[in-house]
């Protein structure tokens, strides 16, 4: 009975770790992927490996409907499904949006947290603004930030080590446009051969209300 016992304990000690067994460093991928930061181990043909760790935390950095039209580069402008454990916090909310190509349009032109100088330094436009971004993307955990194509979540990555993040912590983890993985959460579901609706209701989303934040003096 004691060997069972304790069996079972190792056993227990041996799941846990495997769930959070060190992960290999941020490493950008060659080529085409390289060109958005998109990690060379960690990706979106890898990232069901990477699932439900507890030292982590999942980020898809896409907007429900997103005013840029994606749609003219071969993506989608409306999230139509994630991987689970994911959540949504979109960054066009966090930071103004920056180099899309000219056929997608301006994109989002709203609210940021943030808002970029001539420079390429990030400050806040309101007072809560650094209090949310630790809370979304908390320093003592793993990040992992996806989006659609990739670029979001570069943008993502990049305002983080700007301000101050590790580099060592944060992973892009790539395109759900292009993955294949056993997690996909289908958000536009088919009630007939051309008729769709978009489930949001399914997706985690995390909300920011810009109506209850202090704006900061920008003069």
């Amino acid at each position: 009975m004691k060997k069972t016992v304790l069996a079972f304990f190792f056993l227990i000690l041996f799941l846990v770790g495997c769930g959070n067994s060190k992960l290999p460093k941020p490493e950008v991928s060659d080529g085409f992927l390289g060109t958005f930061g998109i990690d060379k181990n960690i990706n979106n043909f890898t990232i069901d490996k990477y699932l439900g760790r507890e030292d982590t935390v999942y980020r898809d950095m896409r907007m429900l409907v997103d005013p840029a039209d994606y749609e003219k580069i071969g993506g989608d402008r409306f999230l139509s499904g994630y991987i689970k454990g994911f959540q949504v916090i979109p960054y066009p909310y966090l930071a103004p949006v920056l180099g899309l190509p000219e056929e997608v349009g301006p994109g989002y032109q709203g609210r940021t947290l943030f808002r970029i100088t001539e420079d390429g330094n990030y400050l806040p436009n309101y007072e809560e603004s650094f209090l949310i971004l630790e809370e979304i993307f908390p320093k003592d955990k793993n990040i992992f930030v996806m989006c659609g194509g990739g670029g979001y979540a570069m943008m993502t990555k990049n305002m983080l080590i700007k301000l101050g993040w590790d580099p060592n912590k944060i992973w892009n983890v790539g395109c759900y446009w292009h993955y294949e993985g056993e997690n996909d959460v289908v958000v536009k579901e088919y009630y007939d051969e051309d008729k769709y609706y978009y489930a949001f209701h399914r997706v985690e989303y995390l909300v920011i209300d810009f109506d209850s934040l202090a704006p900061l003096d920008n003069d």
